[in-house]
């Protein structure tokens, strides 16, 4: 509003100065703040992906909001109707899950890095082992447990029990199991000393300092770990296939290395 005041009326010129008090006074339209990228990822990538998305945030301006926890529980979630825009899966078999009921985007589909599976134990233990066909896991454990994450749903369970059972251990183990709800979950258990020894990602023996490597799985011994990842269906978010790129992106691979995750062959 623009007036010449001082070519009114004495009552005039006090109805427009209200007016323009009133103005001043009046709320103002605050631009929106854009939609952050929800991404929904697989427990054992906490620690690089908070690094990756920071990272994506210098580069971009543009934010995320991560969420973690087992992929099984993820998988579901998302199945549920929860408002993801990009899963992380720690194996292929969940993404296949999401998939075979059309939500994701299959041409957004991308294989991320890749995992070790190595046997942990508290770091102020003194064991010793070498992990090959029917070595002694249970004489390991003495009267302890071994933490695994849940050996019918999450990955990481999943891949240990598989590993032991071609190397011909998992019958004298099978009882002696602490199975946690993620991979996290199971470093915890040994971190703290409530297990004798669990089975985990590298990427999670490297991201605990109370923990140490007693010995890395044979590749042989368990299926390829592979994480997926994809934009969820229906798309709800414009960079959900601008950030699955950059997690392929040199800057990305690079924070992913640091952790101990593998490098995959460019798709």
């Amino acid at each position: 509003m623009s007036a010449d005041l001082t070519r009114c009326t004495p009552d005039r010129r006090a109805f427009l100065l209200g007016l323009l008090a009133c103005a001043a006074l009046a709320p103002r339209a605050v631009a929106a703040e854009p939609q952050r990228l929800t991404v929904f990822a697989a427990a054992s990538l906490k620690t690089a992906l908070d690094e990756v998305s920071s990272a994506w945030t210098r580069e971009t301006g543009k934010a995320t909001v991560n969420s973690y926890a087992a992929s099984s529980a993820l998988a579901r979630q998302i199945e549920a109707g929860a408002p993801a825009d990009v899963f992380i899966s720690a194996d292929l078999d969940w993404m296949a899950y999401l998939a075979e009921r059309k939500l994701i985007i299959p041409d957004t589909e991308t294989r991320v890095v890749g995992n070790e599976l190595v046997l942990v134990a508290p770091a102020d233990s003194d064991a010793r082992i070498s992990i090959g066909p029917g070595f002694d896991l249970a004489g390991l454990l003495g009267g302890g447990r071994l933490a695994m994450g849940e050996v019918t749903s999450v990955p990481a369970g999943r891949y240990g029990k598989a590993a032991l059972e071609s190397l011909g251990v998992w019958a004298s183990v099978e009882a002696r199991l602490a199975q946690a709800e993620n991979v996290r979950a199971a470093l915890k258990l040994v971190a703290t000393g409530e297990a004798r020894a669990g089975i985990v990602y590298q990427t999670d023996a490297v991201a605990e300092p109370e923990v140490k490597v007693l010995g890395v799985f044979p590749a042989d011994s368990h299926p390829p770990i592979i994480y997926p990842a994809a934009a969820i269906a229906p798309p709800r978010h414009p960079d959900a296939g601008d950030f699955l790129r950059f997690l392929r992106s040199a800057t990305a691979q690079a924070i992913f290395s640091a952790q101990g995750f593998k490098p995959l062959p460019a798709p």
